[in-house]
């Protein structure tokens, strides 16, 4: 785990894929993974839910995973995301 990013506690799937995320310093934020969706690797997150596979990442667990491995860096997560 990065020390400079607090370990997410929960991740939900949101309309328009957007996330909302629940850090462990109490900061409820929401992150657009609109930019990301494209190509091979991270094309299939347009498949809805498969989107919603969402969770936690299991070890790192400061910031989130797909099904297949897809994850998004811990600082482009926190730091791209929008205080709710």
């Amino acid at each position: 785990m990065n020390p400079m990013y607090p370990a997410v506690l929960k991740v939900i799937p949101k309309e328009n894929y957007h996330i909302e995320i629940y850090y462990e310093n109490g900061e409820v934020k929401l992150f657009d993974v609109n930019p990301y969706i494209q190509g091979d690797w991270y094309g299939q997150l347009k498949d809805y839910p498969y989107f919603c596979s969402v969770h936690p990442h299991p070890i790192t667990k400061d910031t989130i995973q797909w099904a297949g491995g897809q994850d998004i860096a811990a600082h482009e997560l926190y730091e791209h995301s929008k205080l709710v």
